[in-house]
Order: structure tokens, then C-alpha cells, then sequence
């Protein structure tokens, strides 16, 4: 591969320029002439533009017999307000592996939200010399399943408050009359999709005028207790007014008001799905299983009972292929769902990573990203992601920088938007030793599940060389394979070859297989208990009897054998975003327990999440506009 057309050799400068203005200085090379360097030919893939394409998922079916590439996956030590570059990490590594290691790779990414790109943290490309390109198409409305994602969600929103509304105005037999009307022979027929709710509740009739009474109402009355709705309506827009709202206050809707809110749309079920889903048609079980509320006796209500799961997955049915793009020096990404990482488990998707892991085949590379610190993003990557693809991931590298260390060793407070505290600027090997407790952790629970952890150490220009042997050392007393001083940022894949090295090495000299933190047939809570211990906690405390109610509810509904996705803050191993290091000894407050059954997890929250962001004073989108000239795009970050 090192002799391949794709690869293109950058001109690194120093300071290093705006992320936007090195990704457009840089020309993409045509995304049939990425799909070529992975055997791809034409009819494996679709079009979108000259710079990305769908890759379908008949790849998978061509390949089946053949072998898989070695799998890595990148997370993070807790991380301050800023990030501490994961993203750009994983790039730079895949950089180094394709452009300069001769080895054949892919890098596997979520799709970032429109909300962050023009809100406050900006895009997700990576940055410096180790991006995706094109940024601006990345980091915007790609190929549109994100939109998908919003059309499907919103559409299940009306069918549920439509559902309620013509169950209120209408007899059982007008219902029947209007969900199953007679053709013109006179004569009634159920839709397919009603077969599934009838077999549900036990009727094996075929006609609809075989019914009797009670078997017609059973089967016309959903019966949707309002108050227990969990669907909420989505938009890929930051808008904190959208949090809470009211609707059906029209005078067409008779008076059935009911309050709600708006999500994010990377916040919603369905992006889960996306990301969990192995198959068209295990995508579409997942989405007719999503379970919208419970009716009044306290029962299950599912997308399929509103007859709506198989238009969800028509609308659905190009999101599942994954897209291709590339990174600054020619080596391939695909890039494809983007589930939030704290409700959900904030990972690419599952098809993403096998159909790169054949494509790379035996002696490649795919590297995947997970969201935020180890503790959450790594930890769901292991118990959720790899449970349901059955796939084993050899090497774990952890990213983390000075600055966070010293944070985590007693520094000041780091806030976005402020100037960086002196401390982080100076040298203070003591305050980065004492923040190494974090780092510790994170390798120590990342090695339970038995692979090779590398952590990298994305190095800044005020980092001293005493600071750097000082994390180096402490990683490899805590068990890491190794530990390395990485400069993607600043020099692309050439400031990762090390990385790359010893990502190599950890790969090919994996002895254990992979253990989950927990079986799936223990109770709820104690999988609950489970993750908590792993973070320091001393046990588990459910904050009101609500939150037990949840588990007792989703145990009798049939959902306890399901995994955990733990909503918890980033910035802390505990519930306190404020508590640094490692602390240990702390009670874990859950205060609600929620499901999201389609794809395939119980979520309890601790604490707050804020499920649709709010814009700051002074959003991202002030930098950003476009030359008329040239239609390039400016100022994103």
C-alpha cells in the first residue's frame, strides 16, 4: 500500500494553520480512487458527489469466508472541558499505519451532530494534520442519515399522539372499520404488519370480520397510558427552548394537550439502533421492537403496534451503508452513525466495523473511536458493541495529554472559552504524577477485558520532556504494553509511526480472550453495581422508589437480561463532575432507569443529562460562512 495513487504526502507548517484551512489545502483524491486501494469496484458502492460514497452492504455477503483485520479501539482518560484529542488521535494512528507502516487500515467514526459544529465544541474531523476530508462535508449533512434518523423519529412522534387521538374520538368498530377497511368486493384483509400484533396477542385469525368484540378491541386499542411516552420529537439543531413544550393545543385536536419535548436527533432511539444493527433485517426487528410507552394496564407499547416499524426502515434502508471518505493522507475512513455517549453508548457502527475489517483482512487495521474517557465510551464498546457483534478487539489505546493529568492531580479548574491557568503552561511534573492515579485506572479496568492496552500521550508544545517520561513511566507501572509520545496534531501520520509500532506489537501479542465486565444474566442492579465498582464506587443507591419500580417493570416486561448503558457525566469517575483523579468510597446515586429495547439496552441516569444542548453566548457559527467565489466554507472548527 505504500506505493498506492491514494497516498499523498503533506506539507506540514509551523504553527500549525486553522483545522479548516489545512483541509482546504489539501485536494481529495476521487472516492473511487479510495473504494480501488480496498478492492471495491463500482457496484459495490454509491456515489454521493466526488468525495464519498455508500458502500453496501452486499460487501459483507461477498466477503464472508474471508479474514479479519486486527481491531483496535481508542478511548480516553476523563477528559477536561476541551478534549484531549481522541479523534485526531485515532486519524493520526490510522495515518501512520497506511502512509507510513505499509500497512492496510481503516479509520471507523462516528458522524458528528450539527449541533456541537455550530454550538460550542465544533466538528469532529480531528484536527492539524490528522483529519477526515472533506471537513466541511463531514462535519455537515454527509449523506444525510442523520436526517433520516429525524424524518423516522418524528414520524413515529405523530403516529403515537395521532394513535391516542383517534382511539379517544372513535368506537371499537369505527377503528376496525378504519385501520381495516373492505376493498371493493367488500371485503377486509389485515396490513402484514398487523400480523405481528395479532400474533402478540394470541389471535391466529386472518380476516378481520372473524374477530369477535372482545378480540376487535384487544386489537384496535393500543390504550397508551400519555404519561408514560418516552418518545420525544428530534431535531439536529441546538435549541434549549425545544427542551420542553406542549402540544395538541390546535382546536382541531379537541382539546388533547400533553406536554413534551425535543431531543437532539443523535439523542434518539433510532440512532442506536443504526449503530447496534447487524442487518437490513435485524434493523428492522430492532425498529419495530422500540418500545414508545406502556398502555394503562402497564403493558409494552412498540413501534409495530402502531403498524409504523417497516416505514421506519424504509426510511432507514440507505442510512444502514456505511460512507466512505478520507483522511488528509489518502487512507480510508468510513464513516457512519454517531449515538450520543452518554444515553446511548457513543460508538460507529457495528457494520462499519466488520465490513472494514474484511476489507483490510488478515495482517490490516481497524481502528475505531469510542466517546468520551474509557469509563463510559470504552467500557459500552466492550459490554454492549462487542456483545452484539461478536466481534474481539486486540489492542485498546488510551489517549491523554498533560494537561488533563495535571488537572487530575489537583491543577485549577479548565473552562472552555478561558485562558489556560499558568500551571498547565509550566512545568510540574509533580501535579502530572499525582494526576497519573487517573490514567492508572483506566488502564487497569481497560486490561480486564483482556486486551493490550497502549496509551498514547497527544503531546503539546508546553509539554516538557520530564513531564512526558513522567506519564511514560507511570503507564507502564500500571500495566500498559506500552506508552508512547505522539505529534499527529503538528506533523500527521509521520508524529504516530511510534503509536502505530507498538498498536502493531500489542495486536500480535494478545494472549487472553475477551472477558465482559458481567454476564446479562444477572438482575439489573447488580449489572448496575457492576459498572459502578468499576469506576471506584463502594455500591449503588436507587434515588426513589420510582427508579426501583423501573427495574421491577422492565424485569417483569422480559428486558433484564439486556446489557447497561450508564448516562453518566464525563469529567469524573463518579457522579461529580467536579471530583479529579480517582476517587474512591463514593455511593453511586441512580434516579431513574430507563430502556431503549430496540436497540438493545437499559439506561439508568445518574444524575442530570441534558438530552438537547443549548447554544452559548457566542456559538460557533459566528466563525462560519462560505466564499461566494470559490463556495469553499469557512471557519469551522
Amino acid at each position: 500500500m505504500s506505493s498506492s495513487k491514494t497516498l499523498r504526502k503533506l506539507q506540514v507548517v509551523s504553527p500549525v494553520p486553522a483545522d479548516i484551512d489545512i483541509a482546504n489545502s489539501v485536494e481529495p483524491f476521487h472516492i473511487s480512487e479510495i473504494a480501488k486501494e480496498l478492492n471495491l469496484s463500482s457496484n459495490h458502492y454509491d456515489l454521493y458527489g466526488k468525495y464519498k460514497a455508500k458502500v453496501l452492504l452486499s460487501v459483507l455477503d461477498e466477503l464472508q469466508g474471508s479474514g479479519d483485520g486486527y481491531y483496535v479501539v481508542v478511548g480516553g482518560i476523563t477528559p477536561t472541558p476541551l478534549g484531549e484529542g481522541k479523534s485526531t488521535t485515532t486519524v493520526g494512528l490510522c495515518q501512520a499505519l497506511g502512509a507510513f507502516l505499509d500497512k492496510k487500515v481503516v479509520t471507523c467514526l462516528r458522524q458528528p451532530s450539527q449541533g456541537p459544529t455550530f454550538g460550542i465544541k465544533g466538528g469532529a474531523a480531528g484536527g492539524g494534520y490528522s483529519q477526515v476530508i472533506p471537513m466541511d462535508e463531514f462535519n455537515l449533512h454527509l449523506t444525510g442519515d442523520i436526517h433520516a434518523i429525524t424524518a423516522a423519529n418524528n414520524l413515529l412522534a405523530a403516529a403515537i399522539d395521532t394513535r391516542i387521538f383517534h382511539e379517544a374520538t372513535q368506537s371499537d368498530k369505527g377503528l376496525l372499520n378504519r385501520l381495516c377497511p373492505p376493498n371493493k368486493e367488500g371485503k377486509r384483509s389485515f396490513a402484514n404488519i398487523m400480523f405481528r400484533r395479532l400474533k402478540m396477542l394470541g389471535i391466529s385469525k386472518n380476516n378481520p370480520d372473524d374477530l369477535t368484540p372482545e378480540e376487535v378491541k384487544k386489537f384496535v386499542r393500543l390504550d397508551i397510558n400519555p404519561d408514560s411516552i418516552t418518545w420525544r420529537r428530534v431535531m439536529d439543531v441546538n435549541d434549549r427552548f425545544l427542551r420542553k413544550i406542549t402540544i395538541g393545543q390546535g382546536p382541531e385536536e379537541k382539546g388533547m394537550v400533553r406536554e413534551t419535548g425535543f431531543d437532539i436527533s443523535v439523542a434518539s432511539e433510532i440512532m442506536a439502533v443504526l449503530a447496534l444493527t447487524t442487518s437490513l433485517s435485524d434493523m428492522r426487528e430492532r425498529l419495530g421492537k422500540m418500545v414508545i410507552g406502556n398502555s394503562k394496564a402497564g403493558d409494552p407499547i412498540i413501534a409495530d403496534d402502531l403498524g409504523v416499524g417497516g416505514a421506519l426502515t424504509v426510511l432507514m434502508k440507505d442510512a444502514i451503508d456505511p460512507t466512505l471518505m478520507q483522511t488528509l493522507e489518502g487512507t480510508p475512513v468510513l464513516v457512519h452513525a454517531g449515538p450520543f455517549a452518554n444515553i446511548a453508548h457513543g460508538n460507529s457502527s457495528i457494520v462499519a466495523d466488520k465490513i472494514a475489517l474484511k476489507l483490510v483482512g488478515p495482517g490490516g487495521f481497524v481502528v475505531t473511536e469510542a466517546g468520551f474517557g474509557a469509563d463510559i465510551g470504552t467500557e459500552k464498546f466492550m459490554n454492549i458493541k462487542c456483545r452484539y457483534s461478536g466481534l474481539t478487539p486486540q489492542c485498546a489505546v488510551i489517549v491523554a495529554t498533560i494537561r488533563a493529568l495535571k488537572m487530575h492531580g489537583g491543577g485549577p479548574e479548565v473552562v472552555a472559552g478561558k485562558p489556560l491557568d499558568h500551571a498547565y503552561l509550566s512545568e510540574n511534573v509533580t501535579l502530572v504524577e499525582a494526576g497519573c492515579v487517573n490514567l492508572a485506572r483506566h488502564i487497569s479496568n481497560t486490561k480486564a477485558y483482556g486486551v493490550n492496552v497502549v496509551v498514547a500521550v497527544n503531546m503539546f508544545s508546553t509539554d516538557t520532556e520530564a513531564e512526558l517520561n513522567a506519564v511514560r513511566n507511570a503507564a507502564l507501572t500500571a500495566g500498559a504494553f506500552d506508552a508512547v509520545v505522539c505529534t499527529h496534531h503538528a506533523h500527521g501520520g509521520k508524529g504516530a509511526v511510534d503509536l502505530g509500532i507498538a498498536v502493531q506489537r500489542a495486536c500480535e501479542n494478545v494472549t487472553q480472550p475477551l472477558r465482559f465486565l458481567y454476564p446479562l444474566d444477572i438482575s439489573i442492579k447488580d449489572k448496575i453495581d457492576a459498572i459502578a465498582r468499576s469506576y471506584g464506587a463502594s455500591g449503588v443507591e436507587l434515588l426513589d422508589s420510582f427508579a426501583e419500580k423501573q427495574i421491577e417493570m422492565y424485569t417483569r416486561q422480559g428486558f433484564s437480561s439486556l446489557p447497561i448503558c450508564m448516562a453518566k457525566t464525563q469529567y469524573s469517575f463518579s457522579h461529580i463532575p467536579s471530583e479529579k483523579g480517582a476517587p474512591v468510597g463514593f455511593v453511586l446515586p441512580v434516579r431513574d432507569v430507563r430502556a431503549s429495547i430496540g436497540a438493545g439496552f437499559i439506561y439508568p441516569l445518574v444524575g442530570t443529562m441534558s438530552t438537547m444542548p443549548g447554544l452559548p453566548t457566542r456559538p460557533c457559527f459566528f466563525e462560519i460562512d462560505v466564499d461566494t467565489t470559490t463556495g469553499r466554507v469557512l471557519g469551522l472548527s
